[in-house]
């Protein structure tokens, strides 16, 4: 079980509850802390002007509310912005988002009454997931639409996905026995003022790319055994010569995927000698996609580290506004709900990713193209030539999907457009950004298990079963468990979708 409190959550253990099956417990201390911030807030709040309690919101808070209209203010402001369009988040993104919702409430800043923080649990615990929609936050005040439709659910409205359907959140609760929370003083506005969608949402992102560069270190290492580059590039010595950690992680993880290979070649016993040829058939330098794949990937590592850096900061704080401080007696106004960290960290996390997957295509056009590599047949076709067609048809779909990424890959950190009568005047779309960048990561995974299905039809044309590293050997039955050698043509898109959920779901050579 993960416990919520005094220590920061980590990136591990959000894993462990979004994948693994664990289930959230809230500290007793911290939670006490909750509840004295709540007391606190209510007896300060009294009779003094507090943004979001006894005024309207946004440009609005000119306006005072009378003490009789306070608690349908809340109310008032959970309905309105419950405005969300386009696709509901998927699950784990709304998991990830409910938990680093909770996970700034727990910091106890947010006046909240301690069975907000204890229904988010129970829901969280019980795999109930609030339907929140793509569309709707500017990340500036927060993801005020998004996380509208958190609070909608938290009151006991709108909709749920609960056992694989989208069901009424009135009867799920009372199937489950939960109460809806109560407004006691500013819940409403305390549940959707912060970065929370956009966190959840990254935290998912940095889950995924972790596996995302994995593969493509591994697929990397594969494709330079099956063609029998030179493993100069690879080395140790080579690569120290350059400070990037993230370079010489990516060769040493190569190397660790090729221990054992009879395949990858030891320049000096081949070219380090007398030769008598004046032009020769083997390549002196293999092509960039083969040979520069630690200075390729080495930044998407290093982008990653980054990321999380970030990200878990974000988890781990109060994106809330006002922000109550208990201890020191005081309510303190400002702006941490606005996303710039998030918002840029997932931009660059999403180019990183668009990179990663244009190396992939570039690898997977070398084994298609017989006038590049000059050792396989066109589009690794097996069958008869002019007749069969191999991974011809696959192709255009990796090709078309890299495509998207690019253009997906503009960053959303320098597209700000006012609005909110001009108070929200330059916005992060943090959570824009953090969405935009989980469709890049979902669009790569399907180009590695094109170019992966590629790598094993390679492995069968050249017989080279034995000759593989015992990692490689290891990836290649577990494929072909999914989608043995082809020669005829059939339809694959359903197999390429195995193949898919298989490189998501299993753990490539480890990164970090």
């Amino acid at each position: 079980m993960v416990v919520l409190g005094s220590k920061s959550l980590t990136l591990d253990e959000v894993y462990r509850v979004l994948y693994a099956g664990e289930e959230l417990s809230l500290e007793a201390a911290a939670l006490q802390q909750v509840e004295a911030s709540f007391l606190f807030l209510k007896k300060f709040s009294a009779k003094k002007l507090i943004y979001g309690i006894n005024t309207g919101f946004g440009p609005m808070a000119q306006y005072r509310i009378s003490d009789s209209d306070t608690f349908q203010l809340q109310y008032n402001l959970i309905r309105s912005h419950s405005t969300g369009a386009g696709k509901p988040l998927s699950p784990v993104i709304t998991k990830a988002l409910m938990i680093a919702r909770l996970s700034s409430f727990m910091q106890a800043h947010s006046g909240i009454h301690p069975e907000v923080a204890i229904l988010l649990k129970d829901l969280i615990n019980k795999n109930v997931y609030p339907c929140v929609f793509e569309h709707g936050g500017v990340g500036a005040s927060g993801d005020l639409v998004q996380l509208a439709h958190l609070a909608l659910v938290l009151i006991g409205e709108g909709e749920v996905w609960y056992e694989d359907k989208m069901q009424p959140t009135a009867e799920v609760f009372a199937r489950l026995g939960l109460k809806p929370i109560g407004i006691h003083v500013r819940e409403g506005l305390a549940i959707i003022n912060g970065t929370s969608a956009m966190t959840g949402a990254g935290l998912v992102n940095l889950i995924q790319a972790r596996q995302l560069l994995g593969w493509a270190v591994t697929l990397s290492a594969m494709i330079n055994e099956i063609v029998e580059a030179f493993d100069d590039h690879l080395s140790a010595e080579l690569n120290a010569v350059k400070m990037h950690v993230g370079q010489n992680t990516v060769a040493a993880k190569m190397r660790e995927v090729l221990q054992g290979s009879r395949m990858v070649r030891h320049r000096p016993d081949h070219l380090y000698k007398e030769l008598e040829e004046e032009i020769f058939k083997d390549k002196v330098q293999e092509y960039y996609s083969l040979r520069c794949v630690p200075q390729i990937l080495g930044p998407v590592y290093d982008t990653l580290i980054q990321a999380e850096k970030v990200v878990i900061h974000e988890l781990n704080s109060v994106s809330d506004n006002p922000v109550v401080d208990h201890e020191l007696e005081n309510v303190f106004h400002g702006g941490n709900f606005h996303g710039d960290y998030i918002s840029l960290e997932m931009d660059k996390l999403k180019i990183a990713t668009t990179r990663l997957s244009m190396l992939a295509e570039r690898q997977l056009n070398y084994l298609l193209n017989e006038k590049l590599n000059h050792k396989f047949p066109p589009f690794m076709n097996l069958g008869k030539l002019g007749f069969n067609f191999g991974m011809q048809g696959a192709q255009f779909t990796a090709t078309s999907t890299v495509a998207e990424n690019q253009t997906l890959s503009f960053p959303m950190y320098v597209h700000s457009i006012p609005n909110n009568n001009d108070n929200q005047d330059i916005v992060s779309m943090g959570c824009n950004s953090a969405l935009m960048a989980n469709k890049v990561i979902a669009n790569t995974f399907e180009v590695l298990a094109i170019h992966t299905l590629t790598i094993m039809q390679a492995v069968d044309y050249l017989q080279c079963q034995d000759r593989l590293a015992g990692f490689s050997r290891k990836v290649y039955q577990e494929v072909r468990a999914i989608y043995p050698k082809f020669i005829e043509d059939s339809p694959m898109y359903k197999d390429l979708g195995k193949i898919k959920e298989y490189l998501l779901c299993n753990e490539p050579v480890k990164m970090f």
